[in-house]
């Protein structure tokens, strides 16, 4: 079992680039990038920053967490990758999170603080061409995992409206904080279901697809 001593590195380009180095309940460092589009870009220096900020070396870190979605296909895989090789590199173990997870875990967290809710609780996130990406949870486990009903999925926002007509919940639609992704594999592990599994939830496919075999129209290919 993880000893709460350790230091986690997590990591989620679900959206932006978060990472963000854990010690128990402790937030060591954070580092948050809002670009959606420049992943490649930014993973390497945040990953650099929030191991700098928390005043470690890289092989203090025993775990590592990644968000693997849902989201679109170039910016989460560039996130896992970071993540493996990261692990890799150091000798830590890799651990997988679905990201909205985090904002689930969050938006709980702070309706307890409030008492503003006690109903379940529909998350979405931006899936472009017009879609969110969407789940619903009912709660929290005693150690702080969002317990999920049903989803991930993505759909149009009035498709999903019509899914769930007539059905009581409240909605969270936030930024994915790397910290909370930590925080809902600690919690996870405490329930003894983490995860290894690290595939990437695109829940559609790819933008970018190879292109057609010339034969299929009929035009004669050379060689």
């Amino acid at each position: 079992m993880l000893k709460m001593t350790n230091y986690i590195l997590c990591i989620d380009t679900s959206a932006g680039t978060t990472v963000a180095v854990l010690r128990g309940d402790e937030i060591c460092s954070e580092i948050h990038f809002d670009e959606n589009m420049k992943h490649a870009e930014r993973i390497g220096d945040a990953i650099a920053q929030a191991i700098a900020g928390a005043e470690i070396t890289s092989g203090r870190i025993s775990n590592v967490v990644v968000g693997r979605g849902p989201a679109p296909f170039t910016g989460l895989r560039i996130g896992i990758a970071a993540a493996v090789m990261f692990a890799e590199g150091v000798g830590a173990k890799l651990w997988g999170v679905t990201s909205l997870d985090a904002i689930a875990r969050a938006a709980f967290v702070e309706q307890a603080e409030t008492g503003k809710s006690d109903k379940p609780l529909l998350v979405t996130a931006d899936a472009r061409r017009s879609e969110v990406y969407w789940a619903l949870y009912s709660g929290l486990t005693k150690a702080g995992a969002p317990i999920l009903i049903e989803g991930p999925s993505v759909a149009k926002p009035a498709a999903l409206e019509e899914h769930l007509v007539g059905r009581e919940f409240t909605r969270a639609k936030a930024k994915i904080n790397a910290a909370d992704l930590g925080k809902v594999f600690e919690a996870q592990l405490l329930d003894g279901n983490a995860s290894n599994n690290v595939a990437a939830l695109y829940l559609r496919e790819a933008d970018a697809v190879a292109p057609k075999d010339l034969r299929e129209f009929g035009k004669r290919v050379s060689g």
